[in-house]
């Protein structure tokens, strides 16, 4: 029987630490004078006390090593644990959620889909807002340790190409875990700081840019308004555009610069790739709205940059409805949602690197038809790639594909229609947030959409947002006797 008890204890730990964070909330409520503050004490209170118990309880056995299987586990009931104690306030506070639904928004919050089951956000209490993008928050700069620390050692979905990049501590988990997030974190606070100001410059109120810059450089999505970043339409659009693409980026690039490294960032054709697929799409939208909307050239180049880059990070954010420009817009937009951004960052979806792999593989597959006897590799950055990563990645896709088609019919099975249950499968397994139609497009929400298909939603977020293949292999006889 494995122990469980180093597992325990790093999830005790964490909600633990969760506990303490509502306090911030709590003060926020204060400051603002609002009856709230008292639902925050009481959450932080028994978050700390539950999660200081479990620690507590595993305390004695702590190690400095993890299983594989551990490993496993760790990952995917830290992400379970975190939203169901971080939906708390809003079971207690004044959004009055249900179970359901307070689930919901912590998975979406911490996965950092985006997805809210909210309404009337532009009169919520400020604790509750801030709360929601804190989750974000969180989450980003956890899935950033997570892609780099634990999934390059699990060889899921291609990631051990990253193994080992730029850190280096002799395969010791924990302690590596400790040393990647104390780099990345430092970048990820300064990154949210840079964003913060640069919003109030652009006009934006301190709160809502706080908030704001939670959600951009976790790659989140969750606003302070109903009109989600339609109420900021402007400069801010840029700034948004901008800091999404930062956090979308591999982090371990910016921590090799600050290293005084940066060949490597310059280098990465993950990110060559990621850039030229925004742009293009900015382009091809601009001069699409100029000829069958006439519109501005500014105008469609903002919204087209603003939108792109939202949708392809998985950030969420909607400045308008582009349903309205027609359906190539809405079509492509499905399509871009499934690409991603970069491994290593906030971003979420397939990833840019995967894509690249596959073409390599093609391509090496092509010129061997033609050249039956010849020896070609498929390459990455310059490296060549090995069978494993090359299967691990194919194996990826297909369990990405299937468990999208079989979210998509269990979510028509609760009695949603095609086109909510098809984009709500994939902008939840992509965790992307808004979806198509009029239901949960990117003018809607997911308020009205039924209990079952919330349950379905969340676990898809919690499946995508960890991989896929990293959450299936818990429920494998073969993986538990290895």
């Amino acid at each position: 029987m494995y122990d469980l008890r180093p597992v325990g204890y790093v999830i005790g730990y964490l909600v633990a630490a969760l506990g303490l964070t509502m306090l911030i909330p709590m003060g926020v409520d204060l400051l603002f004078g609002n009856g709230e503050w008292e639902v925050f004490f009481e959450s932080g209170l028994i978050t700390f006390v539950a999660g200081g118990s479990i620690a507590l309880a595993c305390s004695n056995g702590v190690t400095d090593r993890l299983s594989i299987q551990q490993i496993f586990l760790l990952t995917t009931v830290i992400w379970i644990a975190l939203p169901l104690f971080g939906g708390l306030p809003f079971m207690l506070g004044a959004t009055e959620a249900s179970l359901t639904d307070a689930f919901f928004e912590g998975m979406s919050g911490v996965t950092t889909t985006g997805a809210t089951v909210f309404t009337g956000l532009d009169d919520l209490p400020p604790g509750i807002l801030l709360w929601r993008s804190m989750l974000q928050w969180f989450g980003g700069v956890g899935i950033i340790v997570v892609a780099m620390v634990f999934l390059p050692e699990l060889r899921v979905g291609g990631m051990q190409v990253f193994k080992s990049e730029a850190f280096d501590t002799g395969g010791k988990v924990l302690p590596r875990a400790a040393q990647i997030a104390n780099s990345i974190s430092s970048i990820y606070v300064v990154l949210t700081l840079l964003c913060y100001l640069s919003y109030i410059i652009v006009g934006m109120q301190p709160f809502d840019a706080l908030n704001h810059a939670l959600t951009t450089l976790s790659t989140g999505g969750f606003s302070t308004r109903d009109a989600s970043f339609g109420a900021f339409q402007g400069p801010a659009e840029y700034v948004a555009s901008f800091f999404m693409i930062l956090a979308s980026l591999p982090f371990v690039r910016y921590v090799q610069l600050m290293q005084g490294t940066a060949k490597p960032l310059w280098r990465d054709t993950q990110i060559h790739a990621y850039l030229g697929i925004i742009f293009s799409f900015v382009g091809v939208f601009a001069v699409y709205r100029l000829i069958a909307d006439g519109d501005q050239l500014e105008h469609s180049i903002r919204e087209g940059l603003f939108n792109v880059t939202s949708i392809i990070s998985g950030t969420g954010y909607a400045s308008t409805d582009y349903q309205l420009w027609g359906a190539f817009p809405a079509v492509a937009f499905f399509f871009i949602g499934l690409i991603g951004g970069c491994a290593g960052s906030t971003a979420c979806s397939v990833k840019v690197f995967r894509y690249q792999l596959l073409i390599a593989s093609v391509r090496a597959q092509i010129r061997k038809i033609h050249s039956p006897h010849g020896i070609f590799t498929p390459r990455f950055q310059g490296q060549p790639v090995t069978e494993d990563v090359l299967s691990s990645v194919m194996a990826f896709f297909s369990f990405f594909i299937v468990t999208l088609g079989v979210t998509a019919v269990l979510l028509a099975a609760t009695g949603l229609d095609f086109v909510t249950a098809v984009s709500g499968a994939a902008t939840a397994l992509a965790c992307i947030g808004p979806g198509l139609g009029e239901i949960i497009g990117p003018s809607g929400n997911y308020a009205t959409i039924n209990d079952p298909a919330k349950w379905i939603l969340a676990t898809a977020m919690l499946i995508g947002r960890l991989e896929v293949m990293s959450v299936f292999a818990l429920f494998t006889i073969r993986f538990w006797r290895g």
